[in-house]
């Protein structure tokens, strides 16, 4: 296996944990409540990073979240710790679109930058992972101890989504600095580019 392969083969797995990090942000499905009730009506609840949506036989209809009641009072912690898991899940993606143009400029930078690249990236995608979980910590956190959350309430799938991401981040980092001591050197040699033209 050589070197861009294992690069190529990380990357491919990094751009589905971005996706998955940005559909955890735009989808409201962290934590879903889902009831029947003794007349056979169905309600639903989820509750995302910035939005909450309610579904039942009488409205269907989504609302910016936190609401301003969820910031004041005793429940300004909760509004705190909720608008942080944002901040830090904005913070992921936009350094995943970092890292992602990291891998483009290792393995398209010729045989020096992949041999020594591995560093920066596990470095780059070991703080996604870091900020990721701590963001799922945060969100599992209020669902345990949370009074608003009580029975019925379950982590949903952007929850889901946000734990596959910095896994799948955390383990590139490993993969990466693993091969970087299994592989042999590439083969060959480039010139440095002060003296490909020399003679011309």
């Amino acid at each position: 296996m050589t070197r861009t392969l294992v690069y190529s083969t990380a990357l491919i797995a990094f751009v589905a944990a971005t996706a998955m990090t940005f559909a955890a942000i735009f989808i409201p499905d962290w934590i879903t409540f889902d009831v029947t009730t003794q007349t056979g009506g169905h309600t639903r609840k989820i509750i995302g990073l910035h939005r909450s949506c309610s579904t039942s036989a009488l409205e269907n209809k989504c609302i910016h979240f936190p609401q301003y009641e969820d910031c004041h009072g005793t429940d300004r912690y909760f509004c705190s710790m909720w608008r942080s898991v944002g901040f830090l899940m904005s913070f992921a993606a936009v350094f995943e679109l970092v890292t992602i143009v990291a891998y483009c400029v290792v393995i398209l930078g010729g045989k020096q930058k992949r041999e020594t690249g591995w560093k920066v990236l596990a470095f780059m995608l070991m703080l996604v992972g870091i900020v990721q979980c701590a963001s799922m910590a945060i969100v599992a956190y209020l669902f345990d101890y949370d009074d608003r959350f009580f029975e019925g309430w379950q982590l949903d799938k952007s929850f889901i989504m946000c734990t596959v991401s910095w896994s799948i981040a955390v383990i590139s980092a490993a993969f990466l600095s693993l091969s970087a001591f299994v592989l042999p050197p590439e083969e060959g040699y480039e010139l440095i580019p002060s003296e490909r033209y020399v003679g011309n």
